[in-house]
């Protein structure tokens, strides 16, 4: 049984400043039949939004986006429970930071806890501690977090589902003739030193982080996939049916 993490961004879970229940439920019900056939870690944004729909400070703050964490960790949490209860699944909170993987021990420490819960049956849900960490929420590193779960976890696969549905050969919020680049074996040193682009209030990354995420998975020879968290009949065609129809693979092999 393969091992796959699934990241998910904080485009896709929210929608005029709250959780986004359908998408979530949505992203429940892959994740149900992609466990099936595969041990599931999920990575998950989403807590800043969720804490705003309680309390409504200035997210343009640093201090304010740490309390809303702090909010909207046990929101998103409950809210997580309940749609994976339905299907009589078990969920944990893991809390890390990218810190947290300069550490051997604290590297080992998760992957025991991320091995356990697996082993028992429980999907870990995967969270940045963003109530204390401060560079992640600057730069949005959730998208490098998930890539550290991947290779530390000894996964086989990072599935991110961005409102970005995958890699073009140019912007394509600009040019009209942008393709997508389904396949990619490498990335150009030059994508990966270009400004972070977000699109809505609570993302933090754009493409760049995604591209971050990538390319320390393909040097580390683990395949990634890039795709629509919006609508999940690409990811789908890819995972259950071998079909790969939208998106983009990065991987050293075809």
């Amino acid at each position: 049984m393969k091992r796959v993490v699934v990241k998910v961004g904080s485009a896709v879970l929210t929608q005029n400043d709250a959780i986004a229940l359908d998408r979530m439920r949505n992203l429940v019900e892959f994740l149900v039949e992609l466990r099936k056939t595969n041990e599931v870690i999920l990575v998950s944004s989403g807590a800043v939004a969720a804490g705003y729909t309680a309390l409504k400070l200035d997210r343009a703050i640093l201090q304010n986006k740490q309390a809303l964490a702090s909010i909207g960790q046990p929101i998103l949490m409950k809210k997580y429970s309940k749609k994976f209860a339905t299907h009589d699944i078990l969920t944990a909170q893991v809390l890390v930071t990218a810190a947290n993987f300069k550490i051997d021990d604290e590297i080992n420490k998760i992957k025991d806890t991320v091995n356990t819960l697996l082993s028992n049956g429980v999907i870990p849900i995967i969270n940045e501690n963003d109530a204390t960490s401060t560079k992640e929420l600057v730069v949005g590193d959730n998208d490098q977090l998930s890539a550290y779960i991947t290779k530390h976890t000894n996964s086989h696969l990072l599935i991110i589902l961005s409102d970005i549905d995958a890699y073009y050969d140019k912007d394509p919020r600009i040019y009209l003739d942008a393709k997508i680049q389904k396949i990619v074996n490498s990335i150009n040193a030059g994508e990966l030193e270009k400004e972070a682009t977000p699109h809505g209030a609570f993302a933090t990354g754009g493409i760049l982080t995604k591209l971050k995420a990538a390319n320390y998975l393909l040097e580390c020879g683990i395949d990634m996939v890039l795709t629509s968290g919006y609508d999940l009949k690409d990811i789908k065609s890819l995972m259950f049916e071998n079909k790969h129809i939208g998106g983009t693979r990065f991987t050293k092999g075809n």
